[in-house]
């Protein structure tokens, strides 16, 4: 087995801004994000350098949604008054938080976090030393702060290649599993791949390496790698930055042959595929609506609805036939789904939310 580290981004973080010195432009934090998130980073040092405990708060509560909506690990440090700082730290998405090894205070918190969530988490490192270090343009790395790094189960020599001694590679997008493209890699895109966590593949009408995205933009950042069961085929999962075909579609596999029709549900794609109608609906009103109707009537129509459907659920449990409440289920649903789409709150927001408790 072998290590791979990930492309390490450090910021600052005041409230709802964020900059990569000292003496930077304070940015957007969301906006930063997805911008690190785009250039294939995977793992962020976030320094806590709020003022009071409201701007504290604030820049917690920024972090976990920077934390979130990147998807990236993260790890935080500074601030740490007492054992409720690493825990909020934690609470809000770090993989790691860093308790400063110069700061007796911090020490002191360390101790209880570490009993709590273990050295796993809770580490310690050089915190007071990070400034100068950004300052003078030095790796972090190199002044002790822990690096995450991945660890890599298989070797290129325990793959099975083809005729041509090549690896047939699955791309798939990590968040909905379509596949994206089929392309091959030699020993040489496989393990620069690993390396730089960008998918590059072999091209053989070229003859050449082939970083996706080199010319296009369209880059692919590796988020997992697995060898079928007879090691002759790799899957790999991506977070895509544009369309994976050269035609400019999202995947290469359009051209339909067959499909027989099916009555089937896929409940996967259920919830989205409601809320794709009410946001529709939201953008484009048709006369006769339901949900135009509660768009219409406004947020106070809307919240009623919300609660006598709730309503219904509770007086349906009741009701030993299951069928009631599946339907008050599937009512209430729809209704929140509403509400989401009138506040801006999307499907992904949720199952973020869900996914981090």
């Amino acid at each position: 087995m072998q290590k791979a580290q990930e492309k390490t981004a450090f910021l600052y973080i005041k409230g709802e801004k964020v900059r990569a010195t000292a003496t930077a432009e304070w940015q957007d934090a969301m906006e930063t994000a997805a911008r690190l998130r785009n250039d294939g980073v995977g793992y962020m040092i976030l320094k806590n350098i709020s003022e009071g405990d409201a701007e504290n708060d604030l820049a917690i509560h920024t972090a976990k949604h920077m934390i979130q909506a990147s998807d990236m690990p993260a790890a935080i440090c500074g601030n740490i008054l007492r054992f409720e700082d690493i825990k909020k730290y934690i609470y809000a998405g770090a993989i790691f938080v860093f308790c400063d090894e110069a700061s007796e205070q911090e020490m002191e918190a360390y101790k209880e976090g570490v009993a709590r969530f273990g050295e796993e988490r809770v580490k310690v490192a050089p915190v007071s030393k990070i400034d100068v270090a950004v300052a003078n343009g030095e790796d972090l790395n190199t002044i002790g702060l822990p690096a995450y790094e991945i660890t890599v189960n298989a070797s290129w020599d325990e793959c099975k290649l083809n005729e041509q001694g090549m690896l047939p590679v699955v791309t798939q997008d990590y968040r909905t599993n379509e596949v994206l493209m089929v392309a091959y890699m030699d020993r040489e895109a496989f393990e620069k791949t690993i390396s730089t966590g960008i998918m590059t593949y072999y091209s053989r009408s070229r003859k050449e390496l082939w970083v996706k995205g080199l010319t296009s933009g369209n880059f692919q950042y590796v988020k997992s790698l697995y060898l079928d069961c007879d090691k002759d085929t790799l899957l790999a999962k991506v977070y895509p930055v544009g369309p994976a075909c050269h035609t400019g579609a999202v995947s290469c596999f359009f051209n339909k042959v067959l499909e027989k029709p099916s009555v089937a549900v896929d409940p996967n794609h259920v919830l989205a595929d409601v809320m794709a109608i009410i946001q529709d609906r939201k953008a484009n009103p048709k006369e006769g609506s339901y949900t135009n109707y509660l768009f219409d009537k406004g947020i106070d129509k809307i919240l009623k609805k919300v609660g006598e459907e709730a309503t219904e659920i509770v007086i349906a449990a009741k009701n030993p036939d299951p069928e009631e409440i599946k339907y008050e289920i599937a009512d209430f649903l729809y209704h929140a789904l509403v509400l989401m789409a009138d506040k801006g709150v999307s499907l992904e927001d949720i199952m973020i939310e869900l996914a981090n408790r």
